[in-house]
């Protein structure tokens, strides 16, 4: 037990070192994420000293339940197409060129008009989609009207990693959380609505007290438009998304799992892509820089961490850490440590880890534990970079924007906002549940 909980630590500290010191490596023309190598090597020293028993790997990979990693990894990947493409066809830079025309100079209205462009895309695409797509526009169309673009920049990736609570597909933790306990999409909603509802007013309100004085300036310049450049992709990422979310709104009363269900629709969208771009010999590009932008480092580093929690499972390591957390009432306890946990490890290996560790509570409490653990996953990434792959992602693009905003800046607006967001989002699931 010793020896897997001093390799799991070393693992955990490194790639923490790793996303604040040298978050990419370059080889040649290939620039890599360096936390994935980390988990990777980490894993690899599990199976091969057999403190991760290759025979007990495989079984959970190939295991008929939902918490299979294969199964999560295919429905995230799926979705991810849907996402991007309709990325790549223009959809968010042109609702976000519509949404600076809408402020008609008001730097407020530019504001909340921005804040709801975030969640309602958040909500029904994916977090890290629109942090990817929205950031270098924010930075892009704030220096070109000498404004400070802090406060649509935070307002933008704290909405988006708590509007993502909202269903089960926007955010891979979620997705991890909650087929570990069998919970629907449909039922999911129901649950997850009110507390992303009480979170999200609450951040709102927070990031515009911080930010009032800088919001009262004019705006000066307009933004440049970008128009829908091919219509027919438009329509076809729309109508296989709205499809897929529809499906699996009712996936429960369906004999098809979720991710078979994501699967289909992605594979018939780039099918159908395909068939047209042979037809016609037209934007080839959206196509292959869709397959290029897809989270490729994320395969190797949720198998990884898998391997990882396997060993801590075996080891007895899990039982011990859930024995000391079920102690306690399940929505707050696992809320703040599944917070905390995501600032020391990242919040996909603390899902894969906190998903068992309610096993041995009520199926009421369990569940308590698991929707609490969601939210703490959301909103730990809005704490410090670490907390999420997204926070690595927004600090990059910021680096190559040329803004300055460095890892204490990041967790001194973290802490500001995420705390309250947090304690507000679990009372709403308090009151729910």
């Amino acid at each position: 037990m010793l020896v897997t909980l001093i390799v799991s630590i070393i693992t955990f500290v490194l790639m923490t070192l790793s996303i604040i010191f040298l978050p990419t490596i370059k080889l040649g023309r290939i620039r890599l994420g360096t936390y994935w190598i980390v988990a990777l090597l980490g894993a690899t020293i599990l199976l091969s000293t057999s403190l991760a028993p290759i025979d007990k790997v495989f079984e959970a990979l190939t295991a008929p339940s939902s918490i299979n990693p294969l199964k999560i990894l295919v429905l995230f990947f799926s979705m991810s197409v849907l996402s991007v493409y309709l990325d790549e066809v223009g959809l968010f830079r042109y609702l976000a060129s519509v949404a600076t025309r809408r402020a008609k100079g008001s730097q407020l209205g530019l504001f909340l008009i921005f804040y709801a462009l975030t969640s309602i895309l958040t909500v029904f695409t994916s977090n890290d989609i629109v942090i990817l797509t929205l950031t270098p526009f924010i930075c892009f169309f704030a220096k070109s009207a000498l404004i400070n673009p802090l406060p649509y920049l935070i307002a933008e990736f704290a909405a988006a990693n708590t509007w993502s609570m909202m269903l089960l597909i926007g955010n891979p933790t979620n997705i991890y959380l909650a087929t570990s306990s069998n919970i629907d999409f449909l039922s999911y909603f129901k649950v997850m609505a009110v507390p992303t509802l009480f979170g999200g007013i609450i951040e709102l309100a927070i990031v515009f007290l911080l930010f009032r004085k800088d919001l009262k300036a004019p705006l000066h310049n307009q933004s440049e438009h970008y128009p829908i450049q091919s219509k027919p992709d438009l329509i076809l990422g729309l109508a296989l998304l709205g499809t897929c979310l529809l499906l699996m709104a009712f996936s429960s009363y369906l004999p098809f799992e979720m991710w078979i269900i994501s699967a289909t629709c992605a594979l018939v969208l780039l099918l159908v892509a395909l068939g047209e771009r042979l037809l016609t010999h037209k934007h080839w590009d959206y196509l292959v820089d869709c397959l290029k932008r897809l989270p490729y480092a994320l395969i190797p580093f949720i198998l990884s961490m898998f391997v990882i929690v396997v060993s801590l499972n075996v080891q007895g390591v899990s039982a011990k850490l859930g024995d000391f957390l079920n102690q306690g009432p399940p929505i707050w306890v696992y809320g703040y440590s599944s917070f905390l946990a995501s600032n020391l490890i990242n919040n996909i290996p603390m899902s894969i880890l906190f998903s068992s560790l309610p096993a041995s509570l009520a199926t009421e409490s369990s569940t308590q534990a698991i929707y609490a653990s969601i939210i703490g996953s959301n909103i730990g990434a809005f704490l410090t970079p670490i907390g999420a792959l997204a926070g690595i992602m927004f600090s990059s693009l910021l680096h190559k924007q040329g803004i300055k905003f460095s890892f204490l800046d990041f967790t001194k607006y973290g802490f500001i906002v995420s705390i309250p967001t947090l304690s507000i989002s679990l009372l709403g699931l308090f009151l729910v549940l």
